[in-house]
């Protein structure tokens, strides 16, 4: 009978480690900070920074917020939080990347003392692809029909499932359980998943 084992990786969109115990990460997606825009926002936008339903632009060391129907938005909030990834809840199994918002002082402000607190925006991208998706090869949750990859010391990390990642899939998330004892008899690889089920069996491909 194949040995089961458990992978540990950290998470590379966050840069923060999960729990302690079967680890995975996502990567290839996209993350950064977002900043406030300094001048009055039209109306539709900007009465609270990044709130569910914005949208973001992309940039190469920032995001800004901007209209969801103009040229440059390129990604919409399906959550937001305040604090740290680390600490708060995880963002939808939908999401492609996360932002970090660090606190900021501004003219305005969602508090209405010219204050942004320190939070995190889970994005979806407007169009595709959506590395979020089961078997998208990214986002900063490992969900249900994601595919991992061993990279070493005892580690994996996501890539696409249908092979255009820069690594080949070599198992597949199957389920998602309260324990490892509720994993079919065929896993071969548990993933800590997060969440109310918490752990994914994954059967080799």
């Amino acid at each position: 009978m194949r040995n089961r084992r458990c992978a540990g990786v950290l998470v590379a969109v966050a840069v923060v480690l999960l729990p302690a115990g079967c680890r995975t990460s996502s990567s290839g997606a996209p993350a950064g900070s977002a900043r406030s825009t300094a001048s009055p926002a039209p109306a539709g936008y900007g009465a609270q920074f990044l709130a569910v339903g914005e949208c973001s632009s992309f940039g190469t060391a920032s995001f800004t917020e901007v209209p969801c129907t103009g040229e440059r938005a390129a990604a919409r909030v399906i959550a937001r939080y305040d604090g740290t990834v680390a600490d708060g809840p995880l963002c939808p199994p939908s999401t492609d990347f996360v932002l970090h918002i660090g606190a900021q002082r501004t003219g305005g402000g969602e508090d209405g003392d010219g204050t942004i607190p320190q939070g995190y925006a889970c994005m979806r991208n407007l169009e595709p692809p959506h590395p979020g998706d089961p078997g998208g090869g990214g986002g900063p949750r490992t969900v249900v029909g994601d595919c991992v990859y061993g990279s070493g010391h005892g580690q994996v990390r996501e890539t696409a499932c249908d092979g255009s990642g820069k690594r080949k899939p070599q198992y597949r998330v199957v389920r998602a359980v309260t324990s490892r004892d509720a994993c079919p008899a065929s896993t071969a690889l548990y993933v800590q998943l997060g969440g109310e089920q918490p752990v994914g069996c994954a059967r080799r491909l």
